[in-house]
């Protein structure tokens, strides 16, 4: 066993990909308690770690303090006076490297995430395509901690507990636990992640047409916000939450859903990192790109029909279009995602 104390993991954005480190800490803690992590991240994320033993938060201030090189100088500065024995850094970008190599530098045992971008161009280019599964980014991620000395066992991952929902949550968003509540992420960062908006209409209407059923619709922002209004119409179990709660309130939220369905997104990670089930929904990306929310059967994950369109998936992020392949999600069918629902029910 290494000797190493206080573990440096560094994991600076986007949402999603924070929030599928959750899981690998959460592992880590139970499987080696007399060890310590600070997560090094944006203080926006702050509240995904809280609850983790042996688990502290550093955030970084990459508008002032930490900008540019200097700040990042000053970051290397003020995360040395933390006593770090080892650095894992899961981001694996210019400015996590600068401090890793800093860090080892200094004497310190480093250790990056191989992101595994071979394998990932090799399944998305869209010739000579090789359709085959990725390593998930899970695995990825325990691999810098093996390389640390600390290989971790996914077999043995704490569970996350359903939160107490507090007065001051429920005064803005009713919640009846003698109800199926579902939670609906219905956007993602690009749009050929995304359910078309009339399909996702349909689906939540023949949800909110069972009684026994709440629904409650994920988003941010004023434009989303206004999408996601329409989407709720005039049903009564129909639940925007989106502008009325703190990321922390949300997440106990979360917590406390029956299923989750998502896009490729942030959500959908955000919902498996708190042992929530996960329906998500694949359009360009798909789950063999290594984006599985953690512990999901891989039947949960409706994808786009590949006999149509066999050059799926055509991209990792979502970030790529190809002409005539802008309507792809359009051949899941509102019905596969609501009976989907329903068995998981």
């Amino acid at each position: 066993m290494s000797k190493t104390k206080h573990i440096l993991v560094i994991r600076l954005s986007a949402m999603g990909d924070v929030a599928m480190t959750v899981p690998v800490l959460r592992a880590f803690s139970m499987q080696y308690p007399e060890h310590s992590i600070t997560v090094v991240s944006r203080p926006f994320f702050k509240p995904f770690f809280q609850d983790i033993p042996n688990v502290n938060f550093f955030a970084v201030d990459l508008v002032k303090r930490h900008k540019g090189f200097l700040g990042l100088l000053r970051l290397f500065f003020d995360l040395q006076k933390l006593n770090i024995n080892a650095v894992a850094d899961l981001h694996n970008v210019l400015r996590s490297k600068i401090i890793r190599t800093l860090f080892f530098l200094s004497g310190k045992k480093v250790a990056a995430t191989d992101k595994g971008r071979k394998a990932k161009k090799e399944l998305t280019r869209l010739e000579n395509k090789i359709f085959a599964p990725v390593k998930p980014m899970f695995q990825n991620h325990a691999d810098t901690f093996q390389k640390l000395g600390f290989p971790i066992d996914f077999s043995m991952v704490p569970l996350s507990e359903k939160a107490i929902l507090s007065e001051a949550i429920l005064e803005k968003v009713p919640f009846d636990t003698h109800k199926k509540n579902i939670g609906i992420a219905p956007f993602a960062q690009y749009e050929s992640k995304v359910y078309p908006f009339d399909l996702m209409q349909e689906v939540i209407q023949q949800l909110a047409s069972h009684s026994q059923y709440n629904i409650y619709l994920f988003g941010g922002g004023a434009k989303e916000i206004q999408l996601l209004e329409q989407l709720k119409t005039n049903y009564s179990n129909v639940i925007v939450l989106a502008g009325k709660l703190t990321l922390e309130q949300e997440l106990k939220v979360i917590s406390n859903l029956d299923v989750m369905l998502s896009m490729d997104s942030g959500n959908a990670h955000i919902a498996a990192m708190l042992d929530i089930k996960v329906i998500t929904l694949w359009g360009a990306t798909h789950p063999y790109a290594g984006f599985k929310p953690f512990h999901q059967p891989d039947d949960f994950c409706i994808t786009a029909d590949r006999t149509q369109f066999p050059l799926l998936p055509t991209s990792v992020y979502g970030n790529k279009k190809v002409v005539g392949y802008e309507d792809v999600m359009r051949t899941i069918a509102p019905e596969t995602v609501t009976s989907k629902i329903e068995s998981v029910l």
